[in-house]
């Protein structure tokens, strides 16, 4: 049984670094006779489809299956690291060690290149702290790495307007940007739904060993009409009219919606866009002053009168 996951392995790498390789040049470098090749090839077909494109040409691995790296998950190279001890020594063939410390060193090897990648792009990252912190630890290498692996993560999280701080364990889906911070759009097991969490809130993030699936779950849909990152539940649609000085600029934001945009003859940009949180919309629209004007719906416009003449009289 040994013999042949050696003989397997010598298979697989033969095939990789030989596409079109011949069943007697297999027998010849496994050191077996063809019909033996030709059980273990029904074998290694369970395990990566291979090819046979017509007499004389040979076997291939069909599609990008490739042994190296090795992408073990953490069960497979536990139990991989075990087989030593469960084989009988005195029966091992020669070389066998070898490989195997060959095989092993290279799961650890990618692991930790992969770790150290992580690492670097979550140190080049720059996070903020909120205000009502001092300082706050920066868990985006092990939330990259969970997405990655996908691996549940234990965690501590404060909800600051209810000033509330709660264990929670999280499938973590997908990382988004915004307005300079980081939020986590994941499955909460607490809350048993989608919820989307502010990287600088987190207090503890560890990686478990257990793994999730994303299912059907897809970000965009998930996000469609979303104007920033909180999810409201009513349409709106908006029509403003941003004037010549600002018209380019607006042209050129990175938005996560697709307005309708429309030059006018006198330089300024007619904006259309439908969205599910006004509250966000605005909070971008105002930034710009006067240099936006909201035309529709009338409701918003007539709320932000009333809004003006308050800060009118605040300053008089």
């Amino acid at each position: 049984m040994v013999d042949k996951v050696i003989r397997i392995f010598k298979m697989i790498n033969a095939i990789q670094a030989n596409p079109g390789i011949s069943a007697n040049d297999l027998a010849f470098k496994c050191e077996v006779d063809i019909r033996t090749i030709y059980r273990d090839l029904r074998v290694l077909d369970l395990i990566a489809p291979i090819t046979n494109d017509g007499k004389g040409k040979g076997y291939r691995f069909m599609g990008k299956f490739s042994m190296y790296p090795l992408n073990f998950s953490e069960q497979e190279a536990l139990v991989f690291s075990l087989l030593p001890s469960v084989l009988d020594e005195d029966k091992l063939p020669p070389g066998f060690q070898t490989a195997y410390d060959k095989v092993m060193a290279t799961h650890f090897k990618e692991k930790s290149k992969q770790i150290n990648i992580i690492e670097d792009i979550a140190s080049i990252i720059q996070m903020g702290s909120p205000a009502y912190r001092k300082e706050s630890p920066n868990f985006l290498q092990p939330i990259i790495q969970a997405i990655l692996e996908q691996k549940t993560i234990d965690t501590v999280y404060h909800t600051q307007y209810r000033n509330e701080t709660t264990e929670r364990k999280i499938d973590p889906y997908y990382l988004v940007p915004r307005e300079r911070l980081f939020y986590l759009f994941g499955y909460c097991h607490l809350k048993k739904g989608i919820r989307t969490f502010r990287i600088s809130r987190f207090q503890k993030v560890e990686i478990t060993e257990q793994s999730f699936d994303k299912g059907d779950f897809n970000i965009k849909q998930y996000l469609k009409n979303t104007w920033s990152i909180d999810r409201g539940e009513k349409n709106m649609a908006f029509k403003v009219r941003f004037s010549a000085d600002v018209a380019r600029y607006i042209k050129e934001e990175d938005l996560f919606v697709h307005p309708r945009m429309k030059d006018q003859k006198d330089g300024s940009l007619i904006f259309e866009v439908t969205v599910n949180n006004e509250k966000e919309f605005l909070k971008w629209v105002l930034q710009y002053g006067p240099s936006a004007e909201i035309l529709e719906p009338k409701s918003v416009r007539d709320s932000l009168k009333a809004q003006l003449s308050q800060w009118v009289n605040m300053y008089q």
